[in-house]
C-alpha cells in the first residue's frame, strides 16, 4: 500500500477556527471520542484522528461557510473521497460545517447526521458538486468518478453542522466539572492557544510525500496528542505549564529534609507520575475529578499548608488514581497552589 500526500495547505486563516472546533469535536463530542489518540493536522486532510496504535483513522474536512448550499457541499467532499479511493482503510468520514441553508436537511433539529436526513433533490445537487470537483482534480481518476462509488461514499459520511461557542468546544475537554472552568475570556484563550498550535502544525512542507503505512504520518510531526491539549486547558487553569518554570514553591517544604539528589529524584517521578495522569485516557473523568477536588479545597483553604490540604481531599477518589502515590499527589497539589497564588 502507498498514499502521496496531495493538497495539502500553508496556514489559512479563515478555516483555522472551524479545524479546532472540528478537532474539539472529534475529541470530545462522539461514542468514540476515547478512542482517539493522535490529531494530524493536514497531511491526510484537514484533520485525521488516529488510534493509540495506529490502526483506525477519523478523517475530517472542515468548511467555516455559514450558509453552504447542496452543491457546495458536494464540492467539499472532494478530499473525503480522494481517501475513501485511498489503499489506505480510513474508518470514518466526517464533513464539519460551519453552517448549512434551509434546503439541506429534513430534520433541521439534526446538527450531526447522514445521508438519509437530507432531501432528495440536495442529495442531488451533492452528487452534482462531488462529481465537478472530481474533474477539476488532476488527483482524481477519472475511473473513479462513478456513480456506484459515489453512491456508496456518500452513504458512509457523516455531516456534522458547528451549533456551539468556541468556548462550549473549551468546555468539553474539562467535562462537567464546574468548579474548574475559568472565565469566558480564559476559555476563549484556550481555544486561540489550541488553533495557533493546530495551525503551527502546517509549517513543514510533506506535499508529494509517500508513505507505505498509516503510522508513518507521525514521523512529520503533524500531529497533535489528547495529552497536549489537556495540558494546554491545565496550565491556563492554574496559571503555569506544569512541566516548566521549575519546582513549585510549596513543594519545597516536602522534600526540605531530603539531600540535594534524592530530592531530583523525587521531583522526576513526581513530574513522570503527573504525565502518565495526565496522558492516561482510560482514567481521564478520575483525573478530573482529582483536579476538580484538589482546586476547590485550595480555594477554600488558600493559607493551609500542603500536607493538611492532602487529608482534605476524597480519599475514594485518590484510590482511583492510581498514577499518583502520597508523595507526587503533594507535588500535583503544589503546582495547583502556586498557579492559584500567583
Amino acid at each position: 500500500m502507498v498514499y502521496t500526500v496531495k493538497s495539502s495547505e500553508k496556514l489559512r486563516a479563515a478555516g483555522a477556527e472551524y479545524e479546532t472546533k472540528a478537532l474539539l469535536y472529534l475529541m470530545n463530542f462522539r461514542e468514540d471520542s476515547d478512542d482517539v489518540h493522535y490529531y494530524i493536522v493536514d497531511f491526510f486532510n484537514d484533520l485525521t484522528g488516529m488510534s493509540r496504535i495506529g490502526q483506525k483513522m477519523w478523517d475530517i474536512q472542515s468548511k467555516g461557510a455559514k450558509n453552504s448550499p447542496p452543491k457546495a457541499i458536494g464540492k467539499e467532499l472532494v478530499t473525503l473521497y480522494k481517501n475513501y479511493l485511498s489503499e489506505f482503510e480510513f474508518n470514518c468520514f466526517i464533513l464539519f460545517m460551519g453552517g448549512i441553508s434551509n434546503s439541506v436537511r429534513i430534520n433541521p433539529d439534526l446538527n450531526v447526521f447522514e445521508l438519509k436526513n437530507i432531501k432528495e433533490s440536495a442529495v442531488v445537487k451533492i452528487r452534482e458538486g462531488l462529481i465537478e470537483e472530481c474533474q477539476a482534480k488532476t488527483y482524481i481518476d477519472n475511473k473513479d468518478i462513478d456513480e456506484q462509488k459515489i453512491n456508496d461514499f456518500l452513504s458512509l459520511v457523516q455531516f456534522v453542522v458547528d451549533d456551539k461557542p468556541n468556548s462550549d468546544y473549551v468546555k468539553s475537554i474539562i467535562k462537567t466539572h464546574v468548579k474548574l472552568i475559568p472565565s469566558q475570556e480564559i476559555l476563549n484563550s484556550i481555544f486561540n492557544e489550541i488553533r495557533d498550535k493546530q495551525s503551527n502544525k502546517k509549517n513543514s512542507v510533506v506535499e508529494n510525500i509517500t508513505i507505505e503505512t498509516c503510522h508513518e504520518a507521525l514521523n512529520y510531526g503533524r500531529h497533535l496528542t489528547t495529552g497536549e491539549i489537556r495540558l494546554l486547558a491545565i496550565a491556563r487553569i492554574i496559571n503555569r505549564d506544569p512541566f516548566e518554570k521549575g519546582v513549585p514553591l510549596a513543594f519545597y517544604s516536602i522534600i526540605s529534609k531530603l539531600d540535594g539528589e534524592r530530592q531530583k529524584d523525587i521531583i522526576l517521578e513526581s513530574q513522570l507520575a503527573l504525565s502518565k495522569a495526565l496522558y492516561n485516557k482510560n482514567n481521564a473523568d478520575n483525573f478530573w475529578k482529582l483536579f476538580e477536588n484538589v482546586y476547590h479545597v485550595i480555594m477554600i483553604n488558600p493559607n493551609t499548608d500542603v500536607n493538611k490540604l492532602y487529608s482534605k481531599l476524597d480519599l475514594d477518589l485518590l484510590e482511583r488514581c492510581m498514577d499518583f502515590d502520597v508523595i507526587s499527589l503533594k507535588y500535583f497539589i503544589s503546582l495547583i497552589k502556586d498557579g492559584i497564588e500567583l
